[in-house]
């Protein structure tokens, strides 16, 4: 049987909750899940590739199915590269929606790869990175949404003491 490969795409400035419910229900799912970190053209990041893989690979230390990768170029191209059959995203309403499926439609023609959208859980679905960043930001605390080295990483980003807020 061939071995099912999933992408979980994302920049990932900073991973938070939402995202690695959504990377451990993909490993339910697929036999190989890698998560592919990449740059977001169209944003400045944060934290640097290097520390948002290290929190990555540290949220998901305990699913021995899950890997983490930075994608240097096409996604597409990624994925070929690694024999992967299926993108897994998660979207949190509609607009995720409008935004995700015209690049699964591209990926789709490009490499002939599916997308499949896995829905937020309740809990996770008013949460992103912006969100998490604006109040990490002004002193706030991300404890609910974060975990705690991100949470710390946050912190020295705004030059606060990790586990002060």
């Amino acid at each position: 049987m061939t071995e099912r490969v999933a992408v979980a795409p994302g920049s990932f400035d900073p991973v938070t909750l939402g995202h690695l419910d959504v990377i451990i229900r993909a490993a339910q799912l697929f036999d190989r899940v890698v998560v592919a970190v990449g740059v977001n053209a169209g944003k400045q990041a944060l934290l640097p590739l290097e520390t948002r893989i290290a929190l990555i690979e540290d949220g998901v230390k305990l699913l021995p199915a899950v890997e983490v990768a930075s994608v240097p170029g096409l996604l597409a191209d990624f994925c070929r590269e690694i024999g992967a059959s299926v993108i897994v995203k998660g979207l949190r309403g509609g607009h995720d929606l409008g935004q995700e499926e015209p690049m699964a439609l591209v990926n789709k023609r490009l490499t002939g790869i599916e997308t499949v959208f896995l829905s937020a859980a309740p809990a996770w679905g008013h949460v992103s990175s912006s969100l998490v960043k604006d109040v990490a930001r002004h002193g706030g605390d991300v404890g609910a949404y974060v975990t705690p080295a991100v949470a710390d990483a946050l912190a020295a980003a705004f030059g606060r003491r990790p586990g002060v807020q």
